[in-house]
This record gives C-alpha cells, structure tokens and sequence, in this order.
C-alpha cells in the first residue's frame, strides 16, 4: 500500500556529499520506485531559533519553518529520522528541531492532572544513525542510549509506533559495506519501512 513519507535529513551538513546524503538518496529513489508519495526535508535548510524557556515551548508561536515543518509532519504516514552520531548523541540541530516542532497541542496533549493524549498516532519511523564506530558496539557498550531516549521519550510518547531502527557503523569502511547499506536503505525506502 503507497504510504506519505517524510525523510528528515538531520545532518548539520545535509547536502554536501556526505554518505549521509548518499543513504538519504537511496531511501528516496526506492520510495519513488515503490510508488510512494515521499518528501524530503533538510534541516540546515531551516530557520529557527532554539527553545529558550518553558513558556516559549508552551505558548510561544512556531517560526514560520517550523509551521511548515508540523504540515509535512501531519500528512505522513511514515516518518525517516536519518543523522550522523555526534558525541554519542544526536546532533544539537536536531535536538533543537524537536523541541521546536513537538510542541503541546502538536505532538501531545497538555496534561491537565491526566496523563497527556498522543496527537501523532497512526505513523510509524524509522531512525537510521550513522557512525564511525563499529554498531554492535554503541549498541552493547553504550546500550544505544541516544537512539533509544529518540525513540520512547521522544517519538512514542508522541504516539508515532512502531519506531525502528538502522544502525550504520564503520561508515568511513570498506566500499561494499557502504554499498550494502546503500542497497538496503534503497529497499526499506520501496518497502515504505
């Protein structure tokens, strides 16, 4: 079934060669093939500033980007979060995106002494994180701490689920490792998954 999938580029330097934007294209090029409605979105290409204080977050109007970043947002079903690993987290350009875009009444509910309701129900993800390290040892060694606090603290609170994850490890390796990952982001991106 043709899915609306948003692929948000998180790269700090999204667009400049990086394997990154080689991993973004292939997704991309397999969800045109797969015949679904895919877009794209680079957020060094945004403008905002970051959340400054809780009432900001809470009762402050989105910048303009971000409006148009919560749009694309509710119309897909299908969501890719593709970002290198920086210091053993997600880059702050993206960590800075999400506080800006998930904002009550967007994301979730307002608690009002119950739990919060999740407004973005009904999407599922996929996160795919690169790294200079090998994956089994983020995983094993560091128990993958960032990409899990991504996935339950951040997107299924939201409501979005299933979240899954790819973890791209030595990506300054061998060339067939690199072109085996190429050629499975290029199928998860025909699957829609």
């Amino acid at each position: 079934m043709p899915r609306n999938i948003l692929l948000i580029e998180a790269h700090p330097d999204a667009g400049a060669g990086h394997y990154g934007d080689a991993l973004a294209n292939a997704y991309f090029a397999g969800a045109e093939q797969g015949g679904h409605a895919a877009s794209r979105l680079r957020l060094n290409a945004l403008h905002f500033p970051l959340v400054k204080s809780a009432s900001d977050w809470r009762d402050a109007q989105p910048p303009p980007d971000i409006l148009c970043a919560q749009q694309a947002v509710r119309g897909a079903d299908h969501l890719v979060l593709l970002y290198p690993l920086w210091l053993g987290d997600m880059p702050a350009l993206l960590k800075g995106f999400l506080e800006q875009l998930l904002r009550p009444d967007f994301a979730f509910s307002e608690p009002k002494g119950k739990l919060p309701e999740k407004l973005l129900k009904g999407r599922s993800a996929r996160i795919v994180v690169t790294m200079g390290m090998p994956a089994l040892a983020y995983r094993v060694f560091y128990r993958a701490h960032s990409i899990r606090s991504l996935k339950r603290n951040i997107l299924q609170f939201s409501g979005i689920r299933p979240v899954r994850t790819s973890m791209i490890g030595m990506i300054e390796g061998r060339a067939r490792h690199r072109q085996r990952w190429l050629d499975r982001m290029h199928e998860l991106g025909r699957s829609g998954s």
